[in-house]
């Protein structure tokens, strides 16, 4: 029996059968589910884990040995060289020559000429590396031998820097030359064919590098009392030049090395000997580039399994890597970015910008190159160097002479991600499930009122904002009725919905078509009569020379595709430098930088867009076979800009600013672009002018005016 409440009217129980049958069913469902998809999400993640950790090692184990492999091949290649008949004739007898050339001095003329090349050709590029000027003094070799080697074989030598080494024989009839052009052909087929950059021999007592293959600018210089004496080549020389037998080989970490541009640098030296006596050091320069290829996998990470985040690199006992991280050669931006992020110093980011390359200049402190730098193999989560958890392999290198550590990780997010998914299809499957439970539920407590709830649901979502929002129809009495014109009311005003959107759409893309985005912006806002003020901005004007003439002899599509080809691609250089297409008339184009935002450099961007219209002027024509010329006004000053017009909107441009640009223009010439006493103060700095003195415009009189050259 029901109980009454005080006003006689009887409630039904608050908790049914048919609630307590679905509650208890959805709880032992979920309770199942739980327990189960628990369990295996962390056995499942375990498994993955030892996976990823089992690949990592393995791939770092694999370019240990090949890093290990490349050492031990070359300094093999290296060894057996320097024991070669060939190698010991060239040095015995290069020393010789090279003591000739000592004694017999250097002229002065000459001697001025290597200067003077020094400081025009090298200078300047050690400015651009090292962000200063250095002495031009540190840098000029010692003793009368370099002075005149370098004259002949780099001053004078015909070929550019980087195939210097194709001079044979430099001419001069020296008995230096004689021997070059004899032993020369054979080292540089050796270094080709091992694969080192350059090949050089030094002379044990003084240091001095007697020959080089690629003839950079260490070329006869001592490295003892030259500008490379704190080189690390000087190093590997003077640890090869002490008394030691024929299996000794000289290996010297990387290091920025000035002749090379300031690229990192390793040196492998071996010692000549002749008789039991060292007689020469013959030292191989290595670039990073070889070691780089092996540990990136010639850049080829995904091919290598490393998927989006995994890369190995090398560390050296400075914390300082010797291969490039993956980031640095897949997006240079983002790895700045994150450099910045995780606290590098301006430093280290300007130095890698400087050089071109990270290696020698990113320093990588973590915990996996901690531990691999002391000698520790292990694998582990830790943080890794762009500041986010990493799962990593690590462990040290056995290269004689040099201790270095690798290091291979790849992002936990990308480790894991089988995990999200697994974890994403368990909650997927277990509300399958519960969705199963809870429909028999529903089905054993459904009744009549069913699709009116139904109908309910579907009205709250469509007044929620879900215009596709139906309700299934299941009979056809009444109820089904309303239903079936429930659905055909949310159709029929969802149809008329993206119709509107649509439409809407299609104007804001005509208004943004016909003004500035700001300036659409507020005029959507309800703001009438727009016109601002402007203090300083740059306008343009430019009109095709002999544009009327040429018209008048092509058809009218042809004339209207030609200007269509042209204007278009002036629209696109004037979106990329941010400059404000104003209108056209005919054959003029008008454009201003500075409104409706205002920017630092309009000057210089409005020139900049000049100057493309003027080369982009030439390749229409030249590509349409037509003889065309542009002239181009440009002048800085303030204006006044706003909508004008009702039925056809324009924004447009007034004031004395914009009619000196046209006059600029109209008094211009072809192919040219003119300028104004504002523009050309503000940019003098920045681009060439020819000034072309005062010239008559309409309405002031005599106007200074410059001419950009091009």
């Amino acid at each position: 029996m029901r109980s009454p409440d005080v006003t006689g009217i009887s409630r039904p129980p608050r908790w049914g059968l048919a609630a307590k049958l679905f509650t208890t069913l959805v709880l032992l469902g979920a309770a199942a589910i739980l327990v189960t998809g628990v369990l295996g999400y962390f056995r499942a993640r375990d498994a993955i884990e030892k996976a990823v950790f089992d690949q990592l090692t393995a791939a770092r184990q694999n370019k240990t040995r090949q890093v290990e492999t490349y050492f031990r091949t070359i300094a093999a290649e290296l060894r057996l060289l320097a024991a070669s008949k060939m190698v010991v004739d060239a040095t015995r007898e290069f020393r010789i020559a090279v003591d000739q050339l000592d004694r017999a001095g250097v002229q002065p003329e000459l001697r001025q000429k290597v200067q003077d090349w020094y400081a025009a050709n090298f200078i300047p590029q050690m400015t651009s590396i090292l962000g200063r000027q250095p002495e031009l003094s540190d840098y000029l070799p010692v003793g009368g031998a370099p002075y005149y080697l370098q004259y002949h074989y780099i001053v004078e030598n015909p070929n550019p820097a980087e195939r210097r080494k194709l001079l044979d024989d430099a001419g001069d009839g020296s008995e230096y030359t004689r021997l070059h052009a004899t032993y020369h052909p054979l080292m540089r087929a050796a270094a080709s064919m091992v694969g080192f950059f350059d090949f050089m021999i030094a002379e044990p007592k003084s240091g001095r590098l007697i020959y080089t293959v690629q003839k950079e600018l260490d070329f006869t210089t001592s490295l003892q009392f030259g500008p490379y004496r704190r080189s690390n080549v000087a190093s590997a020389v003077a640890r090869c030049a002490e008394p030691a037998g024929q299996s000794a080989i000289c290996l010297e970490d990387f290091a920025p090395y000035a002749p090379t541009g300031g690229a990192p640098i390793a040196f492998m030296g071996a010692p000549v000997i002749d008789k039991g006596v060292v007689i020469g050091v013959l030292v191989a320069q290595l670039s990073n580039e070889e070691i780089d290829n092996v540990v990136t996998g010639g850049r080829r990470w995904r091919q290598e399994g490393f998927g989006d985040t995994g890369e190995a690199y090398l560390i050296g006992p400075d914390y300082l890597v010797r291969s490039g991280p993956r980031t640095f050669y897949e997006n240079r931006e983002a790895y700045f970015a994150e450099l910045k992020s995780v606290g590098a110093s301006d430093e280290e980011i300007a130095a890698i910008q400087r050089y071109g390359t990270p290696v020698m200049h990113q320093r990588i402190d973590t915990e996996a190159s901690r531990a691999a730098l002391a000698g520790v193999e292990n694998t582990g989560e830790i943080i890794g160097y762009r500041g986010v958890p990493t799962l990593a392999s690590w462990g040290p290198l056995e290269i004689p002479g040099v201790r270095w550590a690798l290091v291979a990780k790849i992002d936990s997010a990308e480790a894991f991600a089988p995990i999200a998914r697994l974890r994403q299809e368990l909650l997927i499957v277990g509300g399958l499930a519960l969705l199963a439970v809870a429909m028999t539920a529903a089905w054993l407590s459904r009744a009549l009122l069913g699709p009116l709830r139904e109908l309910t649901a579907g009205v709250k979502r469509f007044a929620a904002g879900d215009y596709g929002a139906s309700v299934p129809v299941r009979t056809r009495d009444e109820v089904g009725q309303l239903c079936s014109a429930f659905n055909g009311m949310v159709e029929t005003l969802h149809e008329k919905n993206v119709v509107i959107e649509n439409k809407n759409r299609e104007n804001e893309e005509l208004l943004l078509n016909v003004l500035p985005a700001p300036i659409a912006n507020r005029l959507r806002g309800g703001e009438a009569g727009i016109a601002d003020g402007f203090a300083e901005v740059t306008v343009a004007f430019a009109d095709l020379v002999g544009f009327t003439a040429l018209s008048s002899e092509m058809p009218p599509h042809e004339v209207v595709t030609f200007l269509n080809g042209l204007f278009t691609r002036f629209d696109v250089a004037a979106n990329e430098l941010g400059i404000e297409k104003i209108k056209t008339l005919g054959d003029a184009y008008m454009a201003v930088c500075g409104l409706p935002e205002p920017v630092a450099n309009h000057s210089e961007r409005m020139v900049r867009m000049a100057i493309r219209m003027v080369h982009i002027t030439r390749e229409h024509a030249m590509e349409n076979n037509v003889s065309m010329k542009l002239r181009v006004g440009v002048n800085t000053g303030p204006v006044v800009a706003g909508i004008i017009g009702k039925s056809k909107y324009i924004y447009d441009l007034w004031g004395d600013t914009v009619n000196l640009a046209s006059r600029m223009e109209s008094g211009g010439v072809p192919d040219a672009v003119q300028v104004t006493r504002p523009v050309y103060e503000k940019l003098k700095d920045h681009f060439v002018f020819e000034p072309r003195g005062a010239i008559e415009v309409k309405g002031k009189g005599k106007v200074e005016a410059w001419l950009l050259r091009l």
